[in-house]
């Protein structure tokens, strides 16, 4: 039996946050599926910030990178991620080739991981599976407009973190959001202005 992967796209990647103890050899990175990304999560643990998750709806195929666990079943694995994730099992996703289990909120995704499984060689797949919430949080659908007026109305450390998430995500993490942010200037000056900028 193989291994299982870790399959991450944002602030997992760089602050593994308490995860490094279960997982071996370092991210491949661009090395999992593509997947529609944006970051349209408003996050509590981000003191409001935007999170990057998985939204067909909005979101642009992004490479993802994979990290190898040392679990040996796929409960262990998925417990893991939900401590990381400071959320309930259930809203990991998870994927095993052929006719194994199969768990995921957004229709095709759990099945499309399952099918690069296979092909890749991994046991398994875990990823977060939290929801796009930002209409719910808002009470406005999400745009890039919304999405901007969110992130400028943001203030201290709020502000601070909700920049440092997005440029601290990887490159490939390539949003409408993210690439809408890169082209204004108070953005950029805020990307500027983060500790260790520069």
């Amino acid at each position: 039996m193989g291994q299982f992967a870790i399959i991450g796209w944002g602030s997992l990647i760089w602050d593994m946050d308490g995860l490094e103890r279960h997982v071996a050899g370092d991210w491949r990175m661009r090395a999992g599926p593509a997947l529609p990304l944006e970051f349209s999560r408003v996050s509590a643990k981000r003191l409001g910030g935007l999170a990057v998750c998985i939204d067909p709806e909005h979101g642009a195929p992004c490479p993802t990178h994979v990290i190898a666990s040392v679990r040996t079943t796929l409960d262990e694995v998925v417990e893991d991620l939900a401590a990381r994730e400071r959320t309930a099992p259930e809203r990991i996703g998870l994927a095993m080739p052929g006719d194994g289990l199969r768990r995921s909120r957004l229709p095709g995704v759990a099945e499309a991981i399952a099918g690069w499984c296979a092909a890749a060689g991994w046991a398994g797949a875990v990823w977060t599976d939290l929801d796009a919430n930002f209409a719910d949080e808002k009470g406005e659908a999400f745009s890039i407009p919304a999405a901007e007026r969110h992130l400028a109305g943001l203030r201290g450390p709020s502000h601070v973190e909700a920049v440092r998430y997005i440029e601290e995500a990887p490159a490939s993490t390539d949003t409408p959001l993210r690439r809408h942010l890169a082209q204004q200037a108070w953005w950029r000056a805020a990307a500027a202005a983060l500790p260790g900028a520069g």
